[in-house]
């Protein structure tokens, strides 16, 4: 089937049928490029000391799915974890995984790089800060926000060439967790309407971005390119996708209760909040 504007097929076939799984889309901790008010994009920088914070509690909240308020993950280890190849992805991945070993000890893998997780490239902007950005490119940084399929900064990744790299990195993690066995199936609870998984349901982690998770999501619940701002993925922002009979089902997106230890009004964590928010609405990624 084809995306109503032509350009993008839709994700038949990239769930395979029968599955019953859960993914869980996990975004990066507080980088130092962050704290700089730095465009991103593939630029590699490292966890801020905030940063290492969040993602440990954000690893502790995985490992301890049962805790009220309960969140629809399976309590047991993952099939895998995956993450993008960047520096402040992969020492949130470790630290999920040092939380969930914790848990359920040598049963849970060794985190993964996978290029097909790389954040959206920012061309020119990468590096900047954003008040310069908005200075330079200011006709692009706004048709950027408004049509992000058309237009982008000089020398970006195009969303579609995102879109093509990240689907069959999806498809690979969605067969791993479907050639692990029968599908299993999930036991009822009124929890967000749907039935939760049971703690023999497979699940794999995906560590990411805020660009490239927006890709994976619309792709997964089969929405189209042009509906890239979307969905906003917080530091730390935890994103559960249920799969129901091959089926994607958004359960629960951008929960962020692990950082309550953190917060208060003159806290580190309330200042990185009040970053995060303006970067959502600056275009950076």
């Amino acid at each position: 089937m084809a995306d109503p504007s032509g350009d993008r097929p839709l994700s038949d076939g990239l769930v395979p049928a029968g599955l019953n799984a859960t993914l869980v889309l996990l975004r990066h901790g507080e980088s130092v490029a962050i704290t700089q008010g730095l465009f991103q994009g593939q630029l590699d920088t490292p966890l801020s000391p905030l940063g290492l914070r969040q993602a440990e509690l954000a690893g502790a909240r995985l490992a301890q799915a049962d805790r009220p308020p309960r969140i629809a993950v399976p309590s047991a280890a993952p099939v895998e974890i995956a993450h993008s190849p960047l520096s402040r992805t992969a020492a949130t991945a470790h630290a999920a995984a040092r939380a969930l070993r914790s848990a359920y000890g040598s049963a849970v893998p060794d985190p993964r790089p996978d290029p097909g997780l790389l954040e959206v490239g920012q061309g020119a902007w990468e590096g900047l800060h954003r008040d310069e950005v908005e200075a330079r490119y200011a006709a692009q940084l706004e048709s950027w926000r408004l049509t992000p399929t058309r237009t982008a900064a000089p020398g970006a990744e195009p969303l579609h060439d995102v879109d093509r790299r990240v689907r069959p990195a999806l498809a690979g993690v969605l067969e791993r967790m479907a050639g692990g066995g029968p599908p299993s199936v999930a036991a009822r609870t009124s929890a967000a309407g749907y039935p939760p998984p049971a703690s023999s349901t497979r699940w794999s982690l995906l560590v990411g971005h805020d660009g490239v998770f927006k890709v994976a999501l619309l792709a997964l619940l089969d929405l189209p390119l042009e509906r890239f701002w979307s969905f906003s993925f917080g530091l730390t922002g935890i994103t559960i996708v249920g799969i129901h009979d091959g089926q994607a089902v958004l359960r629960a997106h951008n929960l962020l209760d692990h950082l309550a230890p953190l917060q208060g009004d003159d806290t580190p964590e309330a200042e990185a909040e009040a970053i995060a928010e303006d970067r959502s609405e600056s275009g950076a990624l």
